[in-house]
């Protein structure tokens, strides 16, 4: 699962803004209404047909693509956008995947050299994000890493309901971004991936 790198470079996390002056949004954000929802069993499916929309437009250039985020956990609310991890040779490279992507309707949103050559596009229709980055990333192990263990702990799929729900009733009172919506549930977020990496004997107790 964890490839080349190492347990410390999965089980830390950097919070770096962006560069003075830099910023990741191609497309600026807008204040949208954050809810969280029951689980819908279709979620799978939808996942299911925005790969093979990546697969068809990318080919053997989609090195992976996952399903990953809360949709991908069967039980757990969450907000009803589909997220996937997609792996291609060079997240850096736009030139060698960014075309067909566009031409297979989805659009750059999102553009972090900074932080993991990590790119997002959102198709057309909406309700998804495709997280791009590079093979060997931390961010990629992290994300199959929190999926799995929520798939199998009920309490912290519990723990983290409330917490999304929690964020989500406190960043609408505010008119905040998603953004503020993520930081918000980002203690409890931290607090599960430890119990996930000492399963996964990435920490030591």
């Amino acid at each position: 699962m964890t490839g080349e790198l190492t347990p410390e470079e999965i089980t830390t996390f950097s919070d770096a803004p962006a560069p003075p002056g830099r910023t990741p949004w191609v497309i600026e954000p807008r204040v949208e209404e954050i809810q969280i929802v029951d689980p819908d069993p279709r979620w799978p499916e939808r996942a299911r047909a925005l790969m093979d929309r990546i697969r068809d437009a990318l080919g053997d250039r989609a090195l992976a693509v996952e399903h990953v985020g809360s949709t991908s956990v069967p039980g757990l609310p969450a907000k009803p956008i589909i997220d996937l991890d997609l792996t291609v040779a060079d997240s850096a490279d736009e030139e060698a995947w960014l075309p067909a992507l566009e031409a297979a309707g989805f659009v750059l949103t999102v553009r972090e050299p900074w932080w993991q050559e990590h790119r997002c596009l959102k198709p057309s229709p909406g309700g998804a994000n495709v997280h791009v980055f590079s093979p060997g990333t931390p961010e990629l192990v992290r994300h199959r890493i929190f999926r799995d263990w929520l798939r199998e702990d009920e309490a912290d799929r519990r723990l983290y309901a409330d917490a999304k729900r929690r964020a989500a009733s406190e960043a609408a009172a505010q008119g905040e971004l998603m953004m503020e919506y993520n930081a918000r549930k980002a203690a409890v977020i931290r607090e599960i991936y430890q119990r996930a990496f000492r399963a996964a004997e990435l920490l030591k107790e």
